[in-house]
């Protein structure tokens, strides 16, 4: 896979978060020039990296549903919250990426809902409306690693794609290191389609039968 283009800092700004339950954290929010898809991607750098030491990288793909209204649907926005705060905790950024709908977008992802009420799991929902399973590109988020001086990292993900990307670009991905399991009534067969279809590291077999 050919290198990605050099990005640069725009700006950065301090944000103060809290979040519903009450937890705190600083971010130092980067924006971006020169990235590849010209997208308004986010890095908030929370905690500090000890000298020497690896990054701790989260890469958010943006979620408005799970992250802004609570939905259960996904497990998104209790990933979003559990990796500030591991990352606040060891230092490291969370990249946020504007991806919604695994890249095919809000009106899509709610029109891939309807198809999954119908019986289709959330890939073949995508693929139902003509579109990809999985559309990210995460060549934006190498371009911001490289930016912020860092080409090798600890991933906290459980989807082995985003660090076969990264790696293919130029991201050294030394331990990929899983979220917790953010179960719900609403959201088990999506989980359950993510380990079974693309190979995440859940551990739902301990928690569902």
């Amino acid at each position: 896979m050919p290198q990605p283009a050099s990005a640069t800092v725009r700006s950065h700004v301090r944000i103060p978060l809290t979040f519903p339950d009450g937890y705190h954290a600083d971010a130092e929010v980067f924006t971006f020039h020169g990235l590849s898809d010209g997208a308004e991607h986010l890095a908030l750098a929370l905690g500090e990296v000890p000298e020497g030491g690896t990054p701790l990288v989260r890469l958010h793909s943006e979620c408005l549903t799970g992250d802004v209204f609570g939905s259960d649907r996904c497990d998104c926005g209790p990933q979003l919250r559990e990796s500030v705060e591991r990352i606040s905790e060891t230092g490291g950024y969370l990249l946020y990426l504007r991806q919604e709908g695994r890249g095919i977008g809000l009106y899509n992802k709610l029109d891939a809902y309807a198809l999954q009420d119908s019986g289709l799991d959330t890939y073949d929902a995508n693929t139902a409306l003509g579109l990809p399973e999985d559309g990210r590109d995460y060549t934006a988020a190498a371009q911001m690693l490289a930016a912020l001086g860092h080409t090798g990292i600890d991933l906290l993900s459980n989807n082995p794609d985003k660090a076969a990307q990264l790696a293919g670009l130029g991201i050294t991905v030394r331990h990929r290191v899983p979220t917790g399991v953010h179960l719900s009534a609403s959201n088990v067969r999506y989980l359950r389609a993510k380990v079974e279809r693309t190979g995440h590291s859940i551990e739902l077999s301990r928690l569902v039968g």
